[in-house]
């Protein structure tokens, strides 16, 4: 059946065939892959944006997370999510910083009408019914952030940052509508006589017009027709005839043909032809420099008709009256404003780069050539501004500025000390805390580069430049206060030793006692007395023998003649051991004689220690003295050696027999720090904080030798080895140099002309940076100067010069003629003048010179009459007659008619023409009536001078008495306002006044401090201030008191527990208490003297015995016994042996005594040696450094706060609580506390300091009762501490003193005027009065001379205005303009009458709405448009900045707006919009498989599908292609292919 070629084909097909199966294959699962792309769509979620940081102002950035988010909920990786459609995470913002709260405000407008609340289905009518007294509405205004300097608008979240938005709308209340109440309908009127249809009319009036929304009134007028018309014969009816006149045509010369009117009903001479008439006409040329213009006198006609009462024209002669309306008149010719060309573009006010959100200005200007005239076309606008952006890079970028500040002036402790106690004057020295100021100022930023370079200090500038707020000027400071160091008391004397031991000399040397310092001194002035004084003594020795004796040994046997054995050792003048050899020779005897008692011998005791010197120093009248004793232990027995007398238990010796003048050495302070020439080398090495003026110098003071009671001595007098140092190393102060700006700019004089001829003067100034310290070079004496401005040109004054008015112009003749027929010349004209501007010296000068210096100009043209023979005539009015003093009195002028007018009867009425004018004389009675409130107590100003800097102790009274003001109203005997001068000098009356000064808190002077509570150790001292007078009116509140209004103050005391001491003496022999005089031994007692003395006297002399230690005074009796001659006899006890410092009770002390004398019997003697345990704080004691509390903040007398130093004080503490000497800590070798002072710091009480008063802010209104204005200070520094607190006035206001208001006033339009006829086109005028008033709505105005209002602001135009007055009979319309809806700023505009047809007369030409929707001003400014709303608005890329009066000031453009290229001055620039419908249509055929929202596409679906059916198709095919033949088959069975075809086709 198919050829094998075909077969072939066929299998190659197949083939071929599974490689597009793959490919569909792989196209139905990517389709799968798509809609499974579908089911798990992802979509891009951003977080809430984050706060704005960044730069202040709009260089802020936002920036916020961004997530991919499946639709189910949970987050995924970013890259599922595509990146075309990403949200952006960050944008620029405008950072809100608190300083902004100076710069922008919340502006709210006044409330709008309350309107109604709409019902359910938005209806808001009136709800009359339903209403009583009110109906409730809703008032809405608009709110808005501004930013002060220019009132532009900005986000309203910068505002939000400072104070919520104020709420847009609110309650209100609507009063109910009022319909229009109307009276009753008056009769009708009667029917006139007569045929034809008559008409009867009646009428009604207003009595309450519609308010608030209520029903307009009705008809006030009805018509009728009469009862039984009288039908008139055919052809009799009777009508009513009125004279009717036409408008007035356009002015016009006059023209070639003349026509005469004669027999005509109608007088036409509206034509427009341009023919030039060949008489000389009139006209005034005024010569403007070389081109000349004239004012030309035309005239204008009307049409007049006779109208009969069915609307036809009938005959002139039917309307005859005897005035028949003028229909010709002359006319100015209308002349338009004539300007010169615009001046060039000035260069623009920004030269510098900046960018383009920040555009300067330029402008030009035109001049007026000639004004207009005849109701010509007005002037156009004659000054043009726009925005400019100046662009290149080779321009500088625009300067920036910012605040800085000089170093800080020195600290001034008087302004607080002066603030305690006004009447504070400086007796010494003071310190403490202060207050210190500093000059802040505004200096353009400079890059830290070119700062690195640049020498010159930033010259000042305007303080507006710089924004944000300012630093502060001023702050508190402290001056260290100086303490003088606490010393010990001092030390017992010193041997007598030489000068220098190492080289000793002579037989001279000193005695010495020191005190060392406990306390170290504080600040540049604290000062310690000397630490050692010495005295003059004889033999001095340095190395001395200290001989200790042994016990004594019998020579032979056991008593009797025997040695001691002396132990020798050398010592210095310190008490070490040193060579024997430095010791004077001969050394002492190594024995020495003694005697041991035998049996029967009397026993003495051992000599006690020598007592203390009874004396410090020796005077003339006593010298110190020192004893010893010993005591008889057993008395001798029979043939034993007796005991000795008693004057020999006793020994004397001299001691301190030095005099009583001690010797020491004084210093004077140190001086000033100086350069020492031997050590200028090595400061140049060292380089001393790298600056070469910097480095080690020397200080040098003077010493001198000081004898006690005396004064100054020679200095060989004091011991040259404690003589002070003379010079020390000091650091070199660096030299600095006053450091002061660079001169600011000269304040520019004045560009324009000034008036008169004062003297204008310029100035400039410069701060000083840094102080010259340490000998540097000084500052300038000038910091200020002023000079006069040179070159200031004093304006010009220019005037209108006017010249006498020209002859009348009347209608020319031949015109009047041919209208009027009447030959006399004479009735109304104009007559012109010339007017020119002149300069002072009558130069002419350009017109718009005078035009700025006046608000107008003379009337160039006016009316005038010329008389007809028929007209009255007069003389010129007399002048008018003087006036009395009497307020009542009037003032008269008179005239009289002249020539034939005397005979007229016309002119003899004096109503119309009066003779005699008579005016109220002018009074000099006024009335004054206080008006408003009292104003705040003013009090008087100080001396105002120019302070750049903060005035910290105001000059300025804060308190006493002052003035009040109260404004007054002035009134004359009419009561109209007038200048409240006429009854007042000063407009106010005035009262005195007293601000109550406030008092502080006072307290006593600090009482003097109170004894130390311990006699020994350390103790408490307290001083107290009591109250005085509390505070009132606002003045500085007490410190916390206690309950008896007292505030204390307790340091630490230490006093020496040594400094009273129990002085003994030694015991009196002892006295046997056996009654049995035979028996003279045994027990007995023995008693001594004991007194109380002060150890630093050096008189020794007792004091009373309170001062010294109860708990330890010595006993003055004690027992005692005699040995009897048989009984053994032991020496004293000797001293304990020392316990270890940690008191360990096993460890046991020790003391001994010896035998002196054996006893008879064979009994053993009593023990010669004792041991106890060491028991702690019963014969073993630990000590320690005891440390007290840190005292209170302590300041120097004159120091009012401040550094201050609190100290504590160290005593010495045995472990029982005694306290002891120092020495004994001393000598255990203890670690002594480290710091015993540390400074402090007492709160500064600081008064609120306050600005002066700013100068009184202009009258917040021009005129009238009402205005305000005000001053007010600033806080510069608040209170600190319990200081005075600021006072919650810092505004002050008075009312303005009531001026009266002169305003010009439009009378009431006045009825048609039809100038002699009876209907048609009229004038309608109006007046225009100047009033005097108050300001206030219920002050009813009052007339006054024109002159106070000053030149008259309307035009004519306004005064004047036609109107028509409708012919009776026929039917009346009304014509009403109307116009369609704006269409891309057009619309149509027709006239329509009452009954609805369109008509192209009839209504008002000056009435007609505008057909084209202009900007009124154009949009001239760069990327300006108008838009719909008839305003200028911006193209895209830009935003609007509006002025405050609602018109677009200049386009801002935006930032990120992709037009990069737009230039101001080439407009070309800007980018064209793409055809977005192009675009819109080819975007749907890019191959996007995908929706926008993830959604497979409609024809994915189509194309799988269909492709899958062609597969199918073609598989099917080539089966049954490719399928092998059987073999047993050799003819293929007969097909019936068409059949098959057929059939497989049954549906068709």
């Amino acid at each position: 059946m198919f050829p094998k070629s075909n077969l072939t084909v066929t299998c190659w097909m197949w083939r071929r065939m599974r490689k597009l199966f793959l490919l569909l294959s792989l196209l139905l699962s990517h389709a799968a892959h798509l809609e499974g792309k579908k089911d798990n769509q992802f979509i891009w979620k951003p977080g809430p944006w984050g706060r704005c940081t960044g730069d202040c102002g709009p260089g802020g950035v936002q920036s916020r997370a961004v997530w991919c988010f499946h639709v189910e909920g949970w987050t995924s990786h970013l890259s599922n999510c595509g990146e075309s459609n990403r949200p952006p995470k960050e944008r620029s913002c405008f950072r809100v910083c608190d300083w902004h709260s100076d710069l922008f405000q919340w502006e709210v407008s006044d409330w709008h009408h309350c309107v109604l609340v709409p019902y359910a289905h938005g209806e808001v009518k009136p709800r009359t019914t339903e209403c009583v007294t009110a109906q409730h509405g809703l008032q809405h205004r608009t709110v808005r952030c501004i930013q002060k300097l220019n009132r532009t608008m900005v986000a309203n979240e910068i505002c939000e940052h400072f104070a919520p938005q104020p709420p847009t709308e609110q309650a209100c209340l609507i009063p109910c509508p009022r319909d229009c109440v109307v009276s009753e309908f008056l009769p009708w009127s009667k029917c006139s006589k007569g045929c034809g249809k008559k008409l009867q009319h009646r009428t009604r009036a207003v009595i309450t017009p519609p308010l608030f929304g209520g029903l307009q009134c009705p008809n006030l007028t009805e018509s009728r027709a009469c009862d039984a018309p009288i039908s008139c014969p055919l052809g009799e009816e009777e009508y009513t005839f009125s004279l009717k006149v036409g408008p007035w045509s356009k002015c016009r010369l006059p023209h070639l043909k003349e026509i005469n009117p004669s027999g005509k009903n109608v007088l036409d001479f509206s034509s427009d032809s341009n023919e030039q008439v060949t008489f000389k006409h009139q006209s005034y040329k005024a010569h403007h420099h070389s081109k000349a213009w004239a004012i030309e006198i035309g005239y204008q006609t009307r049409q007049v008709w006779c109208t009969r009462s069915d609307g036809q024209n009938a005959m002139l002669s039917l309307c005859m009256q005897e005035s028949f309306p003028l229909t010709v008149q002359s006319c100015i010719m209308p002349q338009d404003c004539e300007t010169s060309e615009w001046s060039s573009w000035s260069p623009c006010s920004k030269t510098c780069r900046s960018g383009s959100l920040l555009p300067g200005f330029r402008s030009r200007s035109r001049n007026v050539k000639h004004i207009a005239i005849g109701g010509g076309k007005e002037c156009p606008e004659l000054l043009e501004k726009e925005a400019c952006i100046v662009e290149g890079e080779l321009l500088q970028l625009c300067p920036r500025y910012s605040w800085r500040t000089s170093g800080w002036k020195e600290c001034q402790v008087s302004l607080l000390l002066e603030q305690q106690d006004p009447h504070w004057h400086a007796t010494g020295p003071v310190c403490g805390g202060g207050i210190q100021t500093r000059e802040v100022y505004c200096a353009q930023s400079i890059p830290a580069a070119a700062a690195l370079r640049a020498k010159e200090v930033s010259r000042p500038v305007e303080r507006a430049l710089c924004v944000g707020p300012a630093p502060s000027p001023s702050q508190l400071c402290n001056i260290p206060c100086s303490t003088d160091c606490i010393v010990s008391s001092w030390s017992a004397w010193g041997l007598c030793i030489h000068e220098n031991c190492h080289d000793p000399q002579g037989k001279k040397g000193f005695r010495m006692r020191q005190r060392h310092v406990l306390m170290e001194s504080t600040g540049p002035a604290g000062h310690c007395p000397h630490l050692v004084e010495s005295v003059p003594c004889e033999d001095p020795v340095c190395y001395r023998w200290l001989v200790s004796e042994g016990v004594c040994f019998p020579d032979h046997g056991k008593c009797g003649l025997g040695h001691r054995i002396l132990k020798a050792v050398c010592q210095n003048d310190r008490g070490e051991d040193v060579s024997g050899s430095l010791c004077p020779l001969p050394p002492p005897p190594e024995r020495k004689a003694c005697e041991i008692p035998c049996r029967m011998d009397c026993v003495v005791s051992e000599w006690t220690e020598w007592s203390s010197c009874s004396q410090s120093c020796s005077n003339k009248n006593s010298d110190g003295k020192q004893t010893r004793s010993r005591t008889i232990l057993a008395l001798a027995g029979e043939g034993g050696k007796p005991c000795p007398p008693s004057q020999a238990l006793q020994e004397h010796r001299l001691c301190n027999d030095h005099s009583c003048m001690q010797l020491h050495w004084e210093t004077s302070p140190w001086g000033p720090c100086s350069e020492d020439t031997l050590v200028t080398a090595l400061n140049a090495t060292i380089g001393w904080n790298g600056e070469a003026t910097c480095g080690v110098g020397i200080q040098t003071r003077r010493v001198f030798c000081v004898k006690s009671h005396v004064g100054q001595v020679m200095t060989k007098r004091c011991p040259d080895s404690t003589r002070p140092e003379t010079v020390r190393p000091c650091f070199l102060p660096c030299k600095k140099d006053c450091i002061v700006t660079a001169f600011s700019e000269w304040t520019p004089c004045p560009r324009l002309c000034q008036a008169g001829n004062a003297t204008v003067k310029q100035s400039r100034y410069r701060i000083i940076i840094q102080e010259a310290t340490s000998g540097g070079q000084e500052c300038p004496d000038t910091l200020y100067e002023e000079r006069e401005c040179e070159d200031v040109a004093l304006c010009p004054i220019y005037r209108w010069k006017a010249q006498k008015w020209n002859p009348c112009i009347l209608v020319p003749e031949s015109v009047r003629q041919g209208i009027m027929g009447s030959n006399e010349a004479c009735g109304k004209g104009l007559q012109t003048r010339a007017v020119s501007c002149i300069s002072k010296d009558n130069q002419s000068a350009e017109m718009m010179e005078c035009l700025k210096q006046t608000n107008g100009m003379p009337p160039l043209v006016q009316e005038c009459t010329v008389l007809c023979r028929e007209d009255c005539t007069f003389t010129t009015w007399s002048k008018f007659t003087p006036c009395s003093m009497n307020c009542e009195a009037t003032k008269s002028r008179r005239r009289q008619l002249t020539g034939k007018s005397r005979k007229k009867e016309k002119c003899q009425d004096a109503d119309l023409y009066p003779l005699v004018e008579t005016e109220l004389c002018p009074c000099d009675d006024f009335i004054s009536q206080p008006y408003g409130n009292w104003s705040d107590c003013i009090l008087p100003e100080g001396r105002r001078e120019p302070q750049r800097g903060l005035r910290v102790q105001g000059d300025s009274k804060e308190c006493g008495e002052g003035m009040r003001f109260r404004a007054v109203a002035c009134s004359d005997k009419t009561g109209r306002p007038v200048h409240p001068s006429f009854c007042s000098s000063s407009g106010y009356i005035q009262e005195k006044c007293v601000v109550p000064c406030p008092f502080d808190c006072k307290l006593s002077d600090w009482s003097s401090w109170g004894s130390c509570s311990s006699s020994c150790g350390i103790g408490v001292r307290i001083r107290s201030k009591w109250l005085k007078e509390k505070p009132y009116n606002g003045g500085r509140p007490c410190p916390k008191l206690d309950l008896k209004n007292q505030v204390h103050e307790a340091v630490p005391c230490y006093s020496e527990c040594n400094q009273y001491s129990w002085v003994v003496e030694h015991w009196s022999s002892c006295k046997i208490n056996n009654e049995l005089r035979s028996l003279r031994c045994g027990g007995g007692t023995q008693s001594r003297k004991i007194r109380c003395v002060n150890t630093a006297d050096s008189e020794g002399g007792a004091v009373d015995s309170n001062l010294c230690n109860q708990d330890e005074i010595p006993p003055e009796t004690q027992s005692c016994s005699l040995m009897c001659p048989n009984e053994c006899v032991m020496s004293e006890w000797g001293t304990w042996s020392k316990c270890p410092q940690s008191c360990d009770p096993h460890t046991m002390q020790r003391r001994t005594r010896h035998l002196l004398r054996s006893s008879l019997s064979s009994r053993t003697c009593a023990e010669d040696s004792q041991v106890q345990p060491c028991l702690l704080n019963e014969n073993c004691f630990q000590f320690q450094y005891n440390v007290t509390e840190w005292s209170t903040c302590q300041l120097s007398e004159n120091a009012p706060c401040g550094q201050g130093v609190r100290t504590r004080l160290l005593s010495c503490v045995r472990s029982d609580g005694k306290p002891v000497s120092m020495d004994q800590c001393e000598q255990h070798n203890l670690e002594k506390p480290q710091r015993m002072s540390i400074p402090c710091l007492v709160e500064c009480v600081v008064n609120c300091q306050l600005s002066g008063w700013t100068a009184w802010t202009e009258c917040s209104q021009t005129c009238g009762h009402g205005g305000r204005m005000s001053r007010t200070r600033f806080i510069i520094m608040p209170t600190q501490g319990e200081g005075r607190p600021c006072p919650t006035e810092l505004t002050q206001q008075k009312t303005c003193p009531v001026t009266p208001c002169y305003s010009w006033v439009l009378g009431n339009w006045s009825a048609c005027k039809l100038e002699g006829g009876d209907c048609g086109e009229g004038v309608q005028v109006r007046s225009l009065s100047c009033m005097v008033h108050n300001g206030s709505t219920s002050h009813a105005a009052g007339h006054v001379e024109d002159a106070l209002c000053g030149e008259m602001p309307f035009q004519d135009s306004i005064l004047k205005q036609l109107c028509s007055v409708p012919c009776p009979g026929g039917k009346c319309y009304h014509y009403t303009w109307k116009a369609s809806l704006w269409n891309n700023n057009e619309r149509t505009v027709w006239c329509q009458r009452s009954d609805g047809i369109n008509v192209t007369g009839g209504c008002f030409p000056q009435a007609r709405p505008a057909a084209i929707r202009q900007c009124i001003p154009a949009c001239r400014k760069p990327f300006s448009y108008c838009t719909q709303g008839g305003v200028c608005g911006c193209e895209k890329g830009y935003t609007e900045i509006m002025r405050s009066n609602g018109f677009l000031d200049y386009c801002m453009k935006v930032p990120g707006s992709e037009d990069k290229k737009a230039d101001v001055k080439n407009l070309s620039g800007k980018n064209r919009p793409v055809n977005s419908k192009i675009h819109d249509i080819f975007k749907g055929w890019s191959l996007q498989p995908l929706d926008p929202d993830g959604r497979v596409k409609i024809w994915v679906y189509g194309v799988s599908g269909g492709a899958f059916l062609i597969m199918i198709f073609l598989v099917f095919t080539s089966y049954l292609v490719c399928k092998k033949p059987k073999a047993h088959q050799s003819t293929p069975p007969q097909q019936k292919p068409l059949t098959l075809a057929y059939d497989g086709d049954l549906d068709m």
